[in-house]
Parts: C-alpha cells; sequence; structure tokens
C-alpha cells in the first residue's frame, strides 16, 4: 500500500482520537523503550506492533497482525502506518534555560569557555529581570514541547541576587506548563558559594519549596572536599537530589567527578546524584579512569553527556588549528560499569553554544554519531527516555506501556539510518493519544527584549 504523508497521518489520528479510540497499525517500537512480552526479530533493531489508543492512554499493545488477521477482531478503526517508529516522548534532564537566545546581546562572543562565562555573566547581570526571563525561558519551552519533550530540568543560575528573580519565574512557568512539560529546576552557583552555610541553608528551602534540585559548579578548589559534604549534608537535610557540573575542561588533572564521588560514599545519599559533562576523564591515564569510574559506580552517581556544547566549547583554539578531541566524556566505559549515563540539550542559542532549539532528536542524531552510539544501537535510546526520566523521578514517563498516557512521537523513518538521517521536522508528537497542533515560535517574539533583534 502507499505510504501514508505524515499531514495524512496527522489528520487521520487527530479524527480517530477525537471518537475516542484507535489502533496504531504495523508500528514500530524500540525494544529498550517499551514495555511487554514483544520482541524483535534476530537482527531487527525494533518489534512490529499494533498500538491501541482508548480515551487518551495505551490499552493494548499486540504483535502486528495483517489486515485480514484483524478483521472482526476489533471495533476500532485502524491506521496502518506501515512500519513508522514510534518512540516515547523525550526527557531532556540537562539544559539552561535561563540562558537561552541570549547571543544577539552578548558581543564578539570567541567560542571559549572562558569568554562565555563573563558574557553571560555580564548579560545576566544587565538584563535578567522577570519579564525578560519569562519570555526567553517559554519560548524554549514551547521549541521543547513542538519537538516532543515530556519532561525537562533547567540549571537556574542562583548566585544572589538573581536567585531572588530567576525561582518566582521557575515557579509561574512549571505551573503554566503542568501537564505538558514536567519542569524541573536545579539551582546553579560556583562550588565556593557552598562556604557560606546561610546562602546553602537559604537556597537549599527555596529549591525545596520549588520542588527542585540542589546543583553547583565542583571545580577543584583547595577545599572542594569539604564543600562537596556540605552539599550533600544539605541535600540530606532537605531531601533533595543533588546535580553537579564537573569537569567541563580539557584539563586532565581536573578530576571532581572522581571526589564527588568519594563524597557521595561519605554521605550515602538517599536521592539521586547527577553528574554533567565529566570531559577530563577522556584525557586522563588508563589506570585513573578505571578508578574513578569504580568509584561512580560504587556510589550510583548517574553521568550526562552534552555532546553538542561540549563539540562546540573544548579544544577551541584561536591560532588557527583545528580542535584535536571531541570533549565527550567516556560513555561506553561508564556502561560497562553499569553506571547509568544519559544525553542532555545543555546551551541553546547563548555564549556556551551559539546553535540549538532543545530538540533531543539532534541530541540524540549527534551523540549517536559522536560517542558511536551506534552497531549496536542496542538501549542506547533509553539515554533521552526512560534513564533521565527515573533520574528526575519521574518513573512513569519516558516509555511506551500500556495503561499510560498515550504519548509518543511517529517518525516518518522506519530504520534508526532513516529518522537519524533526517531533521525529522514533520514528525507526529501524540500526546494523550491525539497530534498535538503547535508549530515553533518565531524568533521575531523575542525582538522586544532588549538588545535581542538581529543587528
Amino acid at each position: 500500500m502507499p505510504a501514508l504523508t505524515q499531514a495524512i497521518l496527522r489528520e487521520t489520528v487527530a479524527a480517530h482520537a477525537a471518537r475516542g479510540r484507535y489502533v496504531l497499525g504495523n508500528v514500530r517500537l524500540d525494544p529498550s523503550t517499551m514495555e511487554g512480552c514483544l520482541t524483535p526479530a534476530a537482527g531487527a533493531d525494533f518489534v512490529l506492533a499494533d498500538l491501541t489508543v482508548e480515551a487518551g492512554k495505551i490499552a493494548r499493545i499486540a504483535a502486528a497482525r495483517p489486515a485480514s488477521g484483524r478483521s472482526g477482531q476489533d471495533d476500532a478503526p485502524v491506521v496502518d502506518i506501515g512500519g513508522q517508529v514510534a518512540l516515547p516522548l523525550f526527557v531532556d534532564c540537562h539544559t539552561h534555560l535561563d540562558k537561552g537566545h541570549i547571543l544577539p546581546r552578548t558581543g564578539d562572543v570567541d567560542g571559549a569557555f572562558a569568554t562565555a562565562l563573563s558574557a553571560a555573566k555580564a548579560d545576566r547581570e544587565a538584563n535578567w529581570s522577570s519579564d525578560d526571563l519569562l519570555r526567553r525561558m517559554d519560548f524554549s519551552l514551547r521549541c521543547a514541547h513542538h519537538y516532543g519533550t515530556r519532561a525537562l530540568r533547567t540549571h537556574l543560575d542562583s548566585q544572589p541576587p538573581q536567585d531572588a528573580v530567576s525561582w518566582p519565574v521557575f515557579r509561574e512557568l512549571r505551573e503554566q506548563w503542568r501537564g505538558r512539560i514536567d519542569l524541573q529546576g536545579s539551582c546553579l552557583f560556583g562550588i565556593d558559594f557552598a562556604r557560606d552555610e546561610a546562602f546553602l541553608a537559604r537556597i537549599s528551602q527555596v529549591v525545596a519549596a520549588s520542588g527542585g534540585v540542589l546543583g553547583a559548579v565542583a571545580y577543584p578548589v583547595p577545599d572542594l572536599d569539604r564543600l562537596l559534604d556540605r552539599m550533600f549534608a544539605a541535600a540530606g537535610r532537605y531531601g533533595l537530589d543533588l546535580d553537579f557540573h564537573a569537569d567541563e575542561t580539557a584539563d586532565p588533572s581536573s578530576d571532581c567527578l572522581r571526589r564527588i564521588a568519594l563524597a557521595a560514599l561519605r554521605a550515602k545519599p538517599r536521592g539521586n546524584v547527577l553528574v554533567g559533562h565529566c570531559c577530563s576523564l577522556a584525557g586522563q591515564p588508563a589506570s585513573a579512569v578505571d578508578d574513578t569510574l569504580g568509584l561512580v559506580a560504587e556510589s550510583g552517581i548517574a553521568v550526562v553527556s552534552l555532546p553538542t556544547c561540549n563539540l562546540y566549547l573544548q579544544d577551541r583554539r584561536h591560532d588557527g588549528t583545528t580542535p584535536r578531541w571531541r570533549g565527550v566524556t567516556l560513555l561506553h566505559e561508564m556502561r560497562r560499569r553499569g553506571i547509568p549515563v544519559v544525553l542532555g540539550s545543555d546551551n541553546t542559542r547563548d555564549p556556551f553554544h551559539a546553535y540549538g532549539d532543545l530538540d533531543m532528536l539532534e541530541t540524540y542524531r549527534l551523540g549517536t554519531r559522536v560517542l558511536h552510539l551506534d552497531n549496536p544501537t542496542g538501549t542506547w535510546p533509553t539515554t533521552v527516555s526512560t534513564i533521565p526520566a527515573a533520574i528526575m523521578g519521574l518513573d512513569r514517563t519516558g516509555a511506551i506501556r500500556e495503561g499510560q498516557r498515550a504519548d509518543f512521537i511517529l517518525f516518518e523513518g522506519r530504520s534508526w539510518s532513516e529518522i537519524l538521517s533526517r531533521p525529522e521536522s514533520n514528525r507526529v508528537v501524540i500526546r494523550d493519544g491525539c497530534p498535538q497542533p503547535s508549530s515553533l515560535p518565531s524568533y521575531a517574539e523575542l525582538d522586544g527584549l532588549a538588545g535581542l533583534a538581529p543587528d
């Protein structure tokens, strides 16, 4: 039969969803991101299934049947999608919504980490009012929603006085987006701020009241171990998970991931601990890597790699030479140790990463190419779905399973090669069983904010 166009598929599914029940026939499901008894054929990446949706939920997942085999078995209308792939909505556990889209007003940034830090700080101090944050962050969330993100964690610069501005904005957005994107906030400040016990107690209370996560940038200051112990103690006191930035550098002497793992082993935290970047690990001797990964595995820490931002920033040179390394961390080695590993979007159109649109398919596509998450693909799709959902405490998110909300994405591609070879801009995002009617916001919406109109 001729393939459905995505536009016709969208219209057909919407019409059936309005009547309450339908079957997506011959849909390819990734076995690592679904629950059920179906298994792929030998050498296949996907299982071919019939997926029944009723009243906005997944009522049944069964092996695909030929059209003749469905006759009389189910009174629901069948939309045969010819083997297109369905994946669960994305979970993005490392972003910076508060920095998003400030690039046009940050001057002549050069792609270097130190310059990005300075430019972002200057913009924060000059421009990050409640209105500025609200409009830019909402713009980014509309982009993420359009592409199919179901849950998102954003870091929020929380050094005073910015914390008093950003957290109320975050709480407002969290309520506005409730039911569409599960929004989680993580405070962000240099680890040296933990020397101020009054500040640490106050920000922990703010984070706890906001349903958030306690986070900081760890770097090798002389009292790092003492400061990490304070962070873990505060997390325990207020019942918070932890999220660190660490080792976002090519300097192999930076070993903050190892120090965080040791702190976790000392504290034995009840909550989840996530560490982002960990770039320097890739340049360390094998013995140091082995020691660090052993400690990380024992401590139960999870690691998020940010391939778009790390490729952009790491080994940036201004002498006319080409970068020599990819800047990403050792996900394959971590995974062999049983360490939970995930991918995240990180920065979007700011001095740390000049591009991006919070499309997790783009992140996974780049991750596959840079980190070699294929041959075989195996369970790597869980790095943008079930594993980050578990890290965020969202146990019923990130998978396709019977009895839960019918939230998934229908791609035109029928294989990983087809999905990852095109932007899939015509993907059909299904929420509560019905295609979502969203469109991408125009950049012109940001022109009214100070300095964000193009030159």
